[in-house]
């Protein structure tokens, strides 16, 4: 079946609400997109229109959003794009829903701390490393990291 995949990055503007349902966990919230352009007569970025995006997570997904996303935060949402057209009360409304696949904080405009949720006893003891974590910081200029040695995590000069 085809589905039309969309990656949206906005401002959550209403808190995530999660619900427990029979199905498994189940989240939402609102995402504002707002357009921006350069305005050359007024020689400055402007805001352009404002599109707003149902949010819903599911099951773990869900949880994890309802404990990491806030109001205002900024975010990438990657999911299928479903719109909606109704009828209420005599009046006709269309609306567009984002059934999430992953949710982040768009690092562009700040930073985040992640933190993986557990699932269980056996991923806990999975996690712990085996061997010391390596240092991930580029060689000096000219310099090389070729030993185990330069890949411990220890300060130079410890023993």
């Amino acid at each position: 079946m085809n589905e039309t995949m969309v990656c949206v990055v906005g401002n959550v503007a209403t808190q995530p609400v999660c619900r427990e349902l029979s199905t498994g966990s189940s989240a939402r919230f609102r995402l504002a997109v707002t357009s921006r352009y350069w305005d050359r007569e007024k020689n400055e970025w402007t805001d352009g229109h404002t599109n707003f995006f149902t949010v819903w997570a599911r099951r773990a997904l869900a949880a994890n959003v309802a404990s990491s996303v806030a109001l205002g935060d900024p975010v990438v949402v990657h999911g299928r794009l479903k719109v909606r057209a109704e009828q209420r009360d005599g009046q006709s409304w269309v609306s567009a829903d984002v059934d999430a696949v992953a949710v982040g904080h768009d690092m562009s405009r700040g930073t985040s701390a992640f933190r993986r949720t557990p699932r269980g006893e056996a991923s806990i003891t999975a996690q712990a490393p085996s061997q010391p974590e390596p240092t991930w910081e580029a060689p000096p200029p000219g310099g090389r990291l070729d030993s185990a040695a330069e890949l411990s995590p220890e300060p130079a000069g410890v023993t």
